[in-house]
């Protein structure tokens, strides 16, 4: 009987990594990401206040990153989840009247919180689901074709997303909004690991969270491997992130339309499906060195972006997709090894937290900057500093 119990546990557990599939598809096809730039711009935002936007949204993240991972812990990462779908279809309702700068500051407060309660409870479910259930050596696989399903999802989307929005952004955000609640489904349908659950009941909110911030900046002092993890990642993904969102800009100052701009971003997100379904291959054949020259690459397609030619700009930004997509999965794995599994969800959180530092500092800058010089000139300065951050940082760790 006692087997019977624990092989139906076993299947559920199991049953989450297809569910997170689904979910995992559903909330990528939300399209405000490839034209919340543009929106915001025909709004009236200059790029400063669009930056200054997303750097309140990272301050956000930051404030609630560490605390929504301890409730999860605390809680159940279902539960997580599933709050975590609400606060997206609320943020989208207000982005779909919001005409004022703080208004879409609320929106973006409202989401950075989805986001929050979101992140290190789907990562910890789906690995705690597959150690479970003894499957945890497949979980770089699954992180992959994960991002796999993320690219096709939000390929679909970019496309969508500008046919609607060339049309119409109301429709545009409405969608969003209906993507939202069907995200749901899938997530109320996953079953909840078993220590989770073990947890809850024992502690309060409160003890939680002061134990996880004192166990978080334990683990950090002790074991510098995370830490540089961290570190290292954050800063690269943070000005990848910004390459992206800010292309959207630089073409349609070019004169490209959104349907246009969307295509290019469907190309974008295909080749990144390639970069997820082959991060596991490269990072067995070159091991960690495959995070240097990815970073390395990253910077390039920036500098790119200093010749001013559409075409060349395109395959900076495609070729620059493609390593992001490839490293993912790696960081992924590299911290998964490290964290002990009651702190899952916090240390993903505190490393989600650094990305959002990188975040806050870059993005309003950014703005600044290209307002008054331009974003080609922006993109081609990143890239010299990141191609400088690379070097020093891989030099320091030799001599170490």
């Amino acid at each position: 009987m006692v087997n019977k119990i624990g092989n139906n546990i076993t299947d559920k557990l199991r049953r989450n990594i297809a569910l997170d599939y689904i979910s995992t598809f559903v909330t990528n096809l939300n399209m405000q990401s490839s034209i919340w730039v543009l929106y915001l711009a025909y709004c009236g935002l200059n790029l400063a206040q669009i930056g200054l936007v997303e750097g309140i949204y990272h301050a956000t993240s930051i404030v609630f990153e560490i605390p929504s991972g301890a409730v999860a812990d605390l809680l159940g990462r279902k539960k997580s989840m599933v709050f975590s779908k609400i606060c997206i279809a609320v943020s989208c309702i207000i982005m779909l009247f919001a005409r004022s700068f703080w208004f879409f500051v609320l929106s973006f407060v409202i989401q950075a919180l989805g986001n929050n309660l979101n992140s290190g409870s789907e990562e910890a479910l789906v690995y705690d689901s597959m150690k479970y259930a003894g499957q945890e050596a497949q979980y770089m696989r699954v992180c992959g074709r994960l991002n796999v399903v993320i690219e096709v999802s939000q390929g679909i989307a970019t496309v969508a997303g500008g046919i609607l929005a060339e049309f119409s952004y109301f429709w545009c955000y409405s969608a969003c909004v209906v993507i939202a609640v069907l995200a749901l489904i899938p997530v109320v349908l996953m079953t909840e690991a078993p220590y989770a659950s073990e947890e809850g009941g024992r502690k309060s909110v409160k003890e939680v969270v002061c134990s996880h911030f004192e166990t978080c900046f334990q683990i950090l002092r002790s074991d510098q491997r995370i830490l540089k993890i961290i570190v290292y990642y954050s800063v690269v993904f943070a000005v990848q992130t910004l390459l992206f969102f800010y292309s959207q800009q630089y073409y349609y100052e070019l004169g490209y339309n959104k349907v246009q701009i969307s295509l290019i971003m469907l190309v974008v997100g295909g080749v990144s499906c390639v970069g997820a379904m082959l991060s596991e291959r490269l990072f067995a054949k070159f091991g960690e060195k495959i995070a240097v020259v990815g970073a390395l690459v990253i910077a390039a397609a920036f500098l790119g972006y200093g010749l001013r030619n559409v075409l060349v700009s395109i395959a900076a930004l495609i070729t620059a997709n493609f390593f992001n997509s490839v490293l993912y999965p790696v960081q992924s794995q590299q911290l998964n090894s490290l964290i002990p599994s009651e702190q899952r969800a916090t240390l993903i959180s505190v490393n989600s937290m650094f990305f959002s530092i990188g975040m806050i500092l870059l993005f309003p800058a950014v703005g600044v900057f290209a307002d008054q010089w331009g974003l080609t000139i922006s993109f081609v300065g990143i890239g010299g500093v990141l191609i400088g951050f690379v070097v020093i940082w891989n030099f320091l760790a030799k001599r170490e």
